[in-house]
């Protein structure tokens, strides 16, 4: 089984997800643009069992502003880690954060909110993935 290795920006923070996300795309809603400060952020969805913290883990600090979602990252450098999505559950590893995956998106969510249309040909949902869909013009 393959296994990638991620870090925050600063390094202190690292942190292996084994296997393969069951699924890789684009967020465009407000809070993980905001999150993010750019434009959409990047995912990987993984299982809880899949990701693990392998060094730093006193200094990742987490976030919750709706329950839904627990955004984790170094409180030495800043730098973005992760989502914890409790309900799910399933874990939002950072595109960047594990630059040795390959990223195949698939998908985009949040479609609705974007602020930066995408002509890719890969599906857009309003919300999240299996809400409605959007057209990409």
């Amino acid at each position: 089984m393959t296994t990638y290795k991620g870090a925050c920006f600063c390094g202190t923070v690292t942190l292996e997800c084994t296997g393969a996300p069951s699924r890789m795309g684009y967020c465009h809603c407000r809070s993980c643009r905001s999150w993010s400060a750019g434009p959409v952020n990047g995912f990987t969805i993984w299982a809880p069992d899949q990701v693990k913290i392998t060094g730093g883990a006193e200094h990742l600090g987490t976030f919750a502003k709706t329950p839904r979602s627990e955004r984790q990252w170094c409180k030495l450098c800043g730098g973005h880690v992760m989502t914890v999505h409790p309900a799910g559950p399933y874990i939002d590893v950072y595109a960047a954060t594990i630059p040795d995956l390959p990223f195949v998106p698939s998908m985009h969510v949040h479609y609705a909110e974007t602020v930066l249309p995408m002509k890719d040909g890969l599906p857009k949902f309003s919300a999240g993935g299996g809400s409605a869909l959007v057209a990409e013009g």
